[in-house]
């Protein structure tokens, strides 16, 4: 299959492209590179363009037979202090791009969206089944570009799948390409840098929390393993299968303490670190079932915590150091 990808100059998209093309699939990439790198799809035939830009867009669906959509802004803490940016990206841009692809021949489309449209479960893990209830301006607009796709099923008949993956984290296991956002605002890479000495101390928010340590609890899943999914659930769309929203994630949540914890046992040093209020919009505990992903799409992460820690730790200390030159001349 011939598969557009929207923002795969990104952290996410540029390893589900090294996952696309490991299926021997087609792949254009199209991405505005405002926050993607270039260097990341090296290679990758890429059409550098808005998906708001109705020509560029519509041109480039010419012979495709499915979309990725990964596009936008994905930062929660931003997206409480700038809101206008958010629904901007995530909802009027998304908006004229899914309208474009109607306008194709196109009627596959994988979303990328997020466990930042439950809000605070009321039970763990979280199921896709639980109440949407975001508390945050990021899990709003993934919420409600997923009730965009929901209706257009209906009436353009435009199957879609929707991954809502829980804390992206890792590098390729290659380590040619990995996580690199410029300002940095991951915590695993902000941890690893605090190690290095090339970014102040990490602040952890959440000190007195109703968590085993205090710190908050996150479900860290690799992303060569959120790739996959998506490669799974293109060709489940391309066999027939039916529009569906899935939770991607380890099923295991991680408190900030034990992974910091984690760290020091990879490196022998202890990340340099400071501890803080919690943040509005940050929900103390989140992780995921995945069982439906595993049924629908046979899909099973295969990276543990301690393999997510390596490829990144690898990433920051050679893979990125290969980069840099390139990336500091965008």
């Amino acid at each position: 299959m011939k598969v557009l990808v929207t923002g795969g100059a990104g952290y996410v998209g540029s390893h589900t492209i090294r996952e696309l093309l490991a299926a021997r699939h087609d792949v254009l990439v199209y991405d505005n590179l405002s926050t993607g790198h270039r260097e990341l799809v090296d290679g990758v035939p890429l059409v550098v363009a808005d998906v708001a830009d109705h020509e560029p867009l519509l041109k480039a669906l010419r012979g495709v037979d499915a979309v990725m959509h990964f596009a936008g802004s994905g930062y929660v803490g931003e997206s409480i202090e700038n809101p206008r940016k958010y629904f901007r990206n995530n909802v009027e841009s998304a908006l004229k791009m899914v309208n474009t692809v109607l306008a194709s021949d196109v009627r596959l489309l994988v979303f990328s969206s997020s466990c930042a449209i439950y809000g605070v479960p009321p039970h763990l893990p979280i199921e896709e089944s639980f109440p949407k209830s975001p508390i945050n301006p990021y899990g709003a607009t993934k919420l409600f570009f997923e009730q965009v796709l929901s209706a257009y099923r209906y009436s353009h008949g435009l199957q879609h799948v929707c991954l809502r993956y829980f804390n992206a984290a890792g590098a390729h296991p290659s380590g040619e390409i990995g996580e690199h956002h410029d300002p940095e605002t991951h915590l695993i890479p902000l941890a690893l840098k605090a190690l290095q000495g090339t970014a102040p101390a990490l602040t952890v928010f959440g000190k007195n929390l109703p968590t085993p340590d205090g710190t908050c609890v996150r479900d860290f899943v690799h992303v060569s393993d959120l790739g996959r999914a998506h490669v799974k659930a293109l060709e489940y769309l391309a066999g027939g299968g039916e529009s569906i929203a899935l939770n991607l994630g380890t099923g295991k949540g991680t408190s900030i303490g034990s992974l910091l914890t984690a760290i020091k046992k990879l490196t022998g040093r202890e990340v340099p670190h400071q501890l803080a209020a919690s943040r509005r919009g940050d929900p103390c505990i989140l992780y995921a079932d995945s069982s439906l992903a595993r049924r629908v799409l046979h899909w099973t992460p295969e990276f543990d915590l301690a393999s997510i820690l390596r490829t990144a730790w690898e990433w920051e200390t050679e893979g990125l150091l290969r980069l840099l030159p390139s990336l500091s001349r965008r």
